[in-house]
C-alpha cells in the first residue's frame, strides 16, 4: 500500500529532522575537541605569559643591595614611580660614603646651619619636618655649589617636657612618684627613656633625608655640653651677669605626675579670664575646682577692738599671711593703724600696716591680707615693710608644716575647702561673691600657676641686650640679618623691654646649678638660700669649697649644692658654640665659628635666638650666625594650631609611608589623652582623614612643605597637596623613562651644536638657564618657594608638557628625514635630565639620585659618584636665546587657545582631525607661525592643517569657531557644518564688556591727577603699553562681531 502525500511528507520532514540532530551532535563534538585543543593551548600561553612576566618582573625589580653600600638597580626601570622602592638604601650609602662629612681644614669656604635641636620627648611633627626639609634643602644646595657644608645635628634634653613625660610612664606603669624613687634613681629612669626613645628622632630624620654630619652629632646633656654648660654659668657669675634672688612664678602640677614645674617670667603661661564663678577640670583632682570667687573672712583684732574683713581669690593663702594692710587715707580703719590682729590658725600676730601702693580702698572691704612668700604684689610689700616670709607650699604643691597640723599635707585645693569650713565654725566666714579674675595657667601641664618663694637665680640681661640689639641695627651692613624683614621691629620690642632672665628650675632633669649654699656655724638662720651673699659658684664641688674657704676665711661651714636645675634655654643658647667644641680651642670652633644661618620658627625668636645671640657675642665675641631666617608656623587644613587633643599632630612618616584611619586612632589610644579629649581628637582624625592618609613618600612631603614657605606666618597644610606632588614625581618618573628610552646601547658621545640644533632643542636650553638663574637667584635670596616653583615648572610645564611632545615626532620611526634631530634631541635630552635633576636634587634627593644614577655615562663629562656631591648648575650664557623664547611663547598661546577653542566648540569631535586658521595683523607674526607650522601642529594635536592668514591681504575664514590670542592674533577652527554665530557673538560680546573695563580703569589711573609727577616712568611706559594692547584686541574683537553679524544675516 502506497504511502499517501501526506505520510511521505511526515516521513521526509522525521529524517530530515534526524539528520540535523546527528549534524548537531557531530558540530558539538567538533567544538568540543576544538575547544580541549584551545584549552591546552592557553593553559600552554598562560604558563609562558606567567614565565614571561616572572622574567619581565625581575628585570623591574632592583637587586638586594647589602647595607650601606650603593644601590644596585633594576635592568630596566618600572613602569611606575613607588616612593618606598625608591627611597631605600640610598641614605645608607650616602651616610657610609661621608658625603655629608664637613672638613675643618678645607680650604673651600664654610657654609654652616645648626638643626634646631628637637625634644628628645617623642617624635618629630611635621614643624620638624618643615625645618628639616628647608634646611637640608639649604645645605644640598651649598654643597653641590662648593661650599664646606656643615649641618650639625643634636638632640635636646627639653627639662620640662621630659621630666613629665618620665613621670607619667612611672605613674602609669609602677604607681610610683620620683620622690618614691629618689633624685639618683629617678635621673636614671631618664637617661634610660631617653636612651630608648632618642633613637626614633634619629631614624625620622634619616627617613626625611637630613643630610646631617652625623659625626658631629650631640646631646645637649652629653659630656662636652654639659662641660660647656658649667662654664658658661661660671663665667658669667665672675662676669657679675649672673646673680641669685628670691620670689618667682613656679607651677605647681601635681597629681599623677608629682612634680612642680618653674615658669620663667610669666613666658610660658597662658592667661584666661574668668567673669564669675566657675568649676575646672586642675591636673591631680577628681572633683572641679571653683574659681571667679572672692571669699571674705574676719581677722580678731587684738585686744576686744572687733574684726577686720578681709577678701581673697585664694583663700588657703591665709596659713601665711603675715600682716593686713589697708590704706593710710581710708578713715574706716584709721583707729586700726599699729594695732595687730590674731591669726585664727596659729595665734601669729599680724600687724595692720598702711600701704597706698598695694591698697585699692574701693576694691572689696578695702583691707588687703598680705601673704609675702606666694604673691608677687604682696612680696613687695613685704620687702617695703620687712615682714615675715612664710613658705606653706611643700615642692609638690602641698601644705607643709608652716601652715598648720590641721591642714598639713593637704593638696593646695583641698585644703582651700578646708580652710572655709575651719573658718565657718570658728564663725568668722562672712560669705562669697563672684569675682572677674584672670587666672594663670601652665601652658605645659595645664595647672595652676602659684608664685613661690624660692632661691632662683637670674641673669643680668641688660647689657646683653644692648649687644644684641647693636648688632641687627649697627650701620648700613649689620652683623645680624632677618629674613623676613619684618621680623626685625620683633626684635627690637623684645631686647628694647627685655627683663632679667630666671634660669632656675625646680626639676631633676636638667644641668643642676653648679652652685653651692654656704651654712656658716654662727649664722642665725639655717634655711637653704636664706642668705643671698652665701653662695658660691665653681665648676665641681672642690672648687666651690676653696671658693667657700677663701670667702669665709676661718669660719666653721657646710656647703649643699642648689638642687636646682638651669633652664633648658640656658643650655641650648650656648648651643652654637657648645657644638663646635667651646670653651676649647678646637679647629672646628676656629673655621665654623660664626655659622652662617640660624633657620627655625618664629615663634621662638625670643626664646633660643635672642639668647643665642646674646650669649654667643658675650662667650664667643661675636654673633652666632649672620642670618636667621625664621619659617611660617605649620598649622592643620583648617589654620588650627597642632594639637594632640585635636588628633591632627601627624608624624612625617605617616605621610611618607601612609597610614589607614585605624592606624591614626591606635597611635592617639598609645598616647597620654584622657577618654574626653580622645574622643574629640578621633573625630577629628575621621573628618580630615575619613581613608586614612595615602603613602606619599619623603620627596612630595619634602616639596610640598618648602612649597609652602611663600605662606606669611603659618601654613595651613593640606594632605592633598602632598598627595599631589606625589602623583607629580610619578609624571617625573615616566617623563625620564620616556627619555631613557631613547638611548640605546650605544650612545655614548654628546656632539651639541646650538646653532643647527632644531627650535625646541635650542628653547628648552634656553629656558632650562632662565630656571637655573631663576632658581640659583631665589635660594641665594632664601626665598626657597619661589625657586621650588621655578624648579617645578621648567619640568612639568616646559619639560613635561612642551618639549617632549614637540620632540615626540623624531623618535616615531627610523625616518632619515629626521635623523639629525632625533641626533640632537638626543644629546639635548641628555643635558636636560642631567641638569635639570642637579637642580630638582636639593628639594627631592631620593627620587634625583636613583633617576641621575640611570644616565648613561657620556665622553668628555665626568660625572661625580652621586649627585649629592656633583656640581649645582649653572647658567650658560650661549643656551639663552630671547627670540627662540619669544617665538615659542606664541606658538603656546596659539596651542592654547586651538585646544581651548576645540574643547568648547567641538567637545563631541575631539578625536576628528580638523583645519586650523591663525590671522595675523602682523607679517612678522606670520613668518613666525609660518615657520613653525610643524610644532604648532605636533603640539595643538588633532589638527588636518593650520594656515596661516595676514590682515590687509587674506580674509578671515567664515564659517569658523573664533578665539583671540592678543592683540595680533586671532586663531580659528573649521568644522564641516556651519558655526553657530549667535553663540560665537555672545562670546565675543562677552570679552569685549571685559576688554572695556580694563580699558576704563586703565584711563581713569593715566588720567588721574598727578599721575604724570608721581607715578615712575617705566610704569607710565607699561601701562601705556597695555593700554595699546587693549585698544587693538577690542579693534579685533569689532572686526570678528562685524563679519559673524554679516554671516549671520545670510
Amino acid at each position: 500500500m502506497e504511502a499517501t502525500p501526506e505520510q511521505l511528507e511526515r516521513k521526509k520532514k522525521k529524517e530530515e529532522k534526524a539528520r540535523e540532530k546527528e549534524l548537531k551532535k557531530l558540530k558539538a563534538a567538533q567544538k568540543e575537541a576544538k575547544f580541549k585543543v584551545q584549552l591546552q593551548s592557553k593553559k600552554k600561553s598562560r604558563r609562558e605569559e606567567e614565565e614571561k612576566v616572572v622574567e619581565e618582573e625581575e628585570d623591574y625589580r632592583d637587586p638586594l643591595t647589602p647595607s650601606g653600600q650603593k644601590k644596585r638597580l633594576s635592568a630596566i626601570m618600572p613602569k611606575n614611580y613607588n616612593p618606598s622602592n625608591v627611597e631605600k638604601c640610598w641614605y645608607e650609602w650616602w651616610e657610609a660614603s661621608g658625603f655629608f662629612v664637613a672638613d675643618a681644614n678645607s680650604s673651600k669656604p664654610p657654609f654652616v646651619i645648626l638643626l634646631p635641636p628637637p625634644n628628645v620627648t617623642g617624635n618629630l611633627h611635621l614643624g620638624h619636618a618643615l625645618t628639616a626639609a628647608i634646611q637640608d634643602t639649604m645645605i644640598r644646595w651649598k654643597r653641590m655649589s662648593g661650599f664646606n657644608a656643615l649641618w650639625v645635628p643634636g638632640l635636646d634634653h627639653a627639662g620640662i617636657a621630659t621630666q613629665v613625660v618620665v613621670e607619667k610612664k612611672l605613674m602609669r606603669d609602677r604607681r610610683s612618684t620620683r620622690h618614691d624613687l629618689g633624685r639618683e634613681k629617678f635621673v636614671s629612669e631618664v637617661w634610660k627613656w631617653k636612651h630608648e626613645h632618642g633613637g626614633n628622632i634619629l631614624k625620622q630624620l634619616r627617613r626625611l633625608g637630613a643630610s646631617l654630619d652625623w659625626s658631629r652629632e650631640c646631646f645637649t646633656m652629653d659630656e662636652k655640653r654639659s662641660k660647656a654648660v658649667i662654664e658658661e654659668f661660671v663665667r658669667l657669675f665672675k662676669e657679675r651677669l649672673i646673680y641669685s634672688w628670691f620670689l618667682e612664678l613656679v607651677v605647681l602640677s601635681f597629681g599623677s605626675c608629682s612634680t612642680y614645674l618653674k615658669v620663667s617670667s610669666g613666658l610660658q603661661v597662658d592667661k584666661i579670664d574668668i567673669k564669675e564663678r566657675k568649676f575646672l577640670n586642675i591636673p591631680g583632682y577628681d572633683k572641679q575646682v571653683e574659681f571667679g570667687v572672692l571669699t571674705s573672712f574676719a581677722y580678731p583684732i587684738e585686744g576686744g577692738l572687733g574684726e577686720i574683713v578681709v577678701s581673697t581669690t585664694r583663700v588657703e593663702t591665709m596659713l601665711g599671711d603675715t600682716a593686713i594692710a589697708v590704706h593710710p587715707g581710708d578713715e574706716r580703719y584709721s583707729h586700726l593703724h599699729g594695732k595687730f590682729a590674731n591669726h585664727p590658725f596659729n595665734g601669729r600676730k599680724l600687724p595692720i600696716i598702711c600701704d597706698a601702693i598695694l591698697v585699692d580702698p574701693s576694691f572689696g572691704t578695702g583691707a588687703v591680707k598680705i601673704t609675702p612668700a606666694h604673691d608677687q604684689d604682696d612680696f613687695k610689700a613685704g620687702k617695703r615693710h620687712s615682714l615675715e616670709f612664710i613658705v606653706i607650699f611643700t615642692d609638690d604643691g602641698k601644705i607643709n608644716d608652716n601652715g598648720g597640723a590641721e591642714f598639713s599635707g593637704m593638696p593646695r585645693f583641698e585644703a582651700r575647702e578646708a580652710v572655709k569650713e575651719a573658718l565657718k565654725k570658728k564663725g568668722l566666714y562672712r560669705g562669697a561673691e563672684n569675682n572677674e579674675m584672670h587666672l594663670g595657667l601652665c601652658s605645659r601641664s595645664n595647672d595652676v600657676v602659684e608664685p613661690m618663694l624660692k632661691p632662683q637665680w637670674f641673669v643680668n640681661c641688660d647689657s646683653l641686650a644692648k649687644q644684641a640689639l647693636q648688632a641687627a641695627t649697627d650701620g648700613e651692613n649689620p652683623k645680624l640679618e632677618f629674613i623676613p624683614k619684618q621680623f626685625l621691629a620683633e626684635w627690637k620690642r623684645w631686647l628694647g623691654n627685655i627683663q632679667d632672665w630666671c634660669i632656675s628650675r625646680q626639676l631633676w632633669w636638667g644641668h643642676r646649678i653648679p652652685a653651692w649654699y654656704v651654712t656658716l656655724e654662727d649664722d642665725a638662720e639655717k634655711d637653704f638660700g636664706v642668705y643671698n651673699d652665701h653662695w658660691v659658684v665653681g665648676r665641681n664641688e672642690e672648687e666651690a669649697l676653696a671658693e667657700a674657704s677663701q670667702k669665709f676665711s676661718g669660719k666653721k661651714f657646710d656647703i649643699s649644692q642648689d638642687p636646682d636645675v638651669l633652664d633648658t634655654w640656658f643650655s641650648s643658647g650656648l648651643f652654637p658654640l657648645s657644638v663646635l667644641g667651646w670653651p676649647d680651642d678646637t679647629d672646628d670652633l676656629r673655621t665654623f665659628y660664626p655659622t652662617s644661618v640660624l633657620e627655625t620658627g618664629h615663634d621662638i625668636l625670643f626664646f633660643w635666638v635672642a639668647r643665642m645671640v646674646m650669649l654667643g657675642i658675650q662667650l664667643g665675641g661675636d654673633v652666632p650666625f649672620r642670618k636667621v631666617f625664621l619659617h611660617p608656623m605649620v598649622r592643620d587644613a583648617h589654620g588650627r594650631k597642632m594639637s594632640k587633643s585635636l588628633g591632627n599632630v601627624i608624624d612625617p612618616l605617616e605621610v611618607i609611608d601612609g597610614i589607614s584611619l585605624e592606624g591614626l586612632h591606635k597611635r592617639l589610644e598609645e598616647g597620654n589623652l584622657d577618654q574626653k579629649e580622645l574622643v574629640v581628637a578621633k573625630a577629628g582624625q575621621k573628618q580630615d582623614f575619613p581613608n586614612g592618609i595615602a603613602e606619599c613618600g619623603t620627596d612630595a612631603l619634602r616639596f610640598a612643605l618648602v612649597s609652602y614657605t611663600a605662606q606669611s606666618d603659618k601654613i595651613n597644610l593640606d594632605i592633598q597637596r602632598v598627595v599631589g606632588y606625589r602623583q607629580w614625581c610619578n609624571k617625573l618618573w615616566n617623563a625620564v623613562r620616556f627619555a631613557m628610552s631613547k638611548f640605546d646601547a650605544g650612545y655614548t658621545t654628546i656632539n651639541f651644536n646650538m646653532e643647527t640644533m632644531p627650535f625646541s632643542c635650542k628653547w628648552i636650553l634656553s629656558v632650562l638657564n632662565k630656571a637655573i638663574s631663576k632658581a640659583v637667584s631665589a635660594l641665594d635670596s632664601y626665598e626657597l618657594s619661589y625657586a621650588a616653583s621655578t624648579v617645578y615648572s621648567w619640568w612639568q610645564y616646559q619639560f613635561c608638557d612642551v618639549f617632549i611632545e614637540a620632540i615626540k615626532p623624531y623618535f616615531a620611526g627610523d625616518d632619515p628625514a629626521f635623523a639629525f634631530e632625533r641626533s640632537s634631541a638626543h644629546d639635548t635630552l641628555w643635558v636636560c635630565l642631567d641638569n635639570g635633576l642637579r637642580l630638582l636634587h636639593p628639594f627631592m634627593p631620593f627620587v634625583t639620585e636613583e633617576l641621575w644614577q640611570r644616565l648613561p655615562p657620556v665622553r668628555g663629562h665626568t660625572m661625580k659618584e652621586s649627585i649629592v656631591t656633583s656640581e649645582y648648575p649653572s647658567a650658560a650664557d650661549a643656551w639663552t636665546n630671547e627670540e627662540v623664547e619669544y617665538e615659542m611663547d606664541l606658538i603656546e598661546s596659539t596651542v592654547k587657545c586651538l585646544r581651548s577653542l576645540r574643547a568648547e566648540v567641538f567637545e563631541d569631535r575631539k578625536n576628528e582631525r580638523l583645519p586650523a586658521f591663525a590671522f595675523c595683523k602682523m607679517r612678522a607674526v606670520a613668518d613666525i607661525l609660518t615657520s613653525h607650522n610643524f610644532e604648532i601642529l605636533t603640539l595643538a594635536k588633532n589638527l588636518s592643517s593650520i594656515q596661516v592668514l595676514l590682515s590687509g591681504e587674506d580674509a578671515p575664514p567664515a564659517g569658523c569657531a573664533f578665539e583671540n590670542v592678543n592683540e595680533n592674533l586671532a586663531v580659528y577652527l573649521k568644522a564641516g557644518e556651519k558655526v553657530n554665530a549667535e553663540v560665537e557673538l555672545v562670546k565675543i560680546r562677552n570679552k569685549m564688556d571685559e576688554i572695556q573695563k580694563q580699558q576704563e580703569k586703565l584711563e581713569k589711573k593715566i588720567n588721574a591727577a598727578g599721575y604724570k609727577e608721581k607715578v615712575p616712568l617705566e610704569i607710565q611706559d607699561k601701562d601705556t603699553e597695555k593700554l595699546s594692547k587693549l585698544v587693538q584686541e577690542m579693534e579685533l574683537f569689532e572686526k570678528e562681531s562685524e563679519r559673524l553679524e554679516a554671516e549671520k544675516s545670510l
